[in-house]
């Protein structure tokens, strides 16, 4: 039952509205907050160094506070945001997808926990051939309807 829940589509988008929703909130209030997130699905522009992509975890966590916060948005159903990474501060603009967002943390406690893993990937649906038909089963059952005399009725 879960399982049929956390991949469905439905119930991806109302976690996606209510993680929307959560962050709009904080911005209002200008309330900082973390995101603990997938970090495969995260992307930067510029990408960033090699020796600071590696420190990454797979589930890692962004603190939006100061500048990365003025410069947070939510665009394209992404949380965007500027940020400085390593000893150097180097730049970066960062795309986090909403449904990659595991949880929104406000003074190290969840405030919401997303366990949607439905991805957009699933709606592309494989195009199903069309069923063939049985030519040989239509010519017996036609015979057979046209056998039977009380059958005659229907044909003009």
């Amino acid at each position: 039952m879960l399982e049929d829940i956390v991949h469905d589509k439905n119930f991806a988008n109302i976690m996606k509205k209510t993680i929307t929703d959560m962050i709009v909130l904080f911005f209002e209030k200008e309330h900082n907050f973390g995101i603990l997130c997938q970090v495969e699905d995260v992307s930067f522009d510029p990408p960033l160094p090699q020796e600071i992509t590696e420190a990454f975890r797979p589930v890692t966590l962004f603190f939006l506070a100061g500048y990365t916060f003025e410069t947070a948005r939510i665009e394209n159903d992404m949380l965007v945001f500027e940020a400085g990474f390593g000893q150097e501060n180097f730049g970066s603009v960062v795309y986090v997808p909403l449904l990659s967002i595991l949880q929104i943390i406000i003074d190290e406690t969840p405030v919401l926990i997303n366990v949607a893993s439905y991805q957009p990937e699933q709606e592309k649906e494989e195009e199903t051939p069309a069923p063939s038909i049985d030519e040989e089963g239509v010519k017996k059952s036609m015979e057979l309807f046209l056998n039977n005399p009380e059958n005659a009725k229907f044909l003009k």
